[in-house]
């Protein structure tokens, strides 16, 4: 299971990621969008979207991609629009093992994994611990 969480102005934004092959993603359909501020609800958001794991989508050519589907639910045309000011971390859970990943842009743009914030919890810990995790993390970062 492997899912995106993104932070922009206090709202967490959290798309279905499909796979389209093994490492490859893409966000679709569900989206939840919501206030950081509202612990249940980000909590079930999160709870409801790792059960929805990683559901399989067809390999689509470059030509064929639609825009990302965030960015109608952050009321932007471009992703470099909903990117600017936006905090992405991924909650990834493999053979028992959850991770939580903080990105880094760099002066290009680009998002790179910042094995500096990255949070691995012991194994065996269950899904509500990551995600208490989780929440914990956005709720300080919007803080700030």
């Amino acid at each position: 299971m492997h899912c995106q969480v993104y932070l922009r102005k206090g709202t967490m934004y959290l798309p279905t990621l499909g796979i389209m092959e093994k490492g490859f993603y893409r966000g679709i359909e569900p989206v939840s969008v919501v206030s950081v501020a509202n612990t249940e609800a980000v909590r079930q958001a999160l709870l409801a979207t790792i059960a929805r794991g990683n559901p399989t989508v067809p390999r689509l050519r470059r030509s064929e991609y639609p825009p990302p589907v965030l960015l109608k639910y952050a009321g932007v045309k471009t992703w470099s629009a909903f990117d600017s000011d936006t905090s992405l971390w991924t909650i990834s859970e493999e053979g028992g093992r959850f991770v939580i990943v903080a990105y880094r842009k760099l002066p290009t743009g680009e998002s790179v994994q910042n094995k500096d914030e990255e949070i691995e919890l012991p194994a065996g810990s269950s899904v509500d611990a990551a995600v208490d995790r989780m929440i914990e993390i956005l709720q300080d970062r919007a803080r700030r």
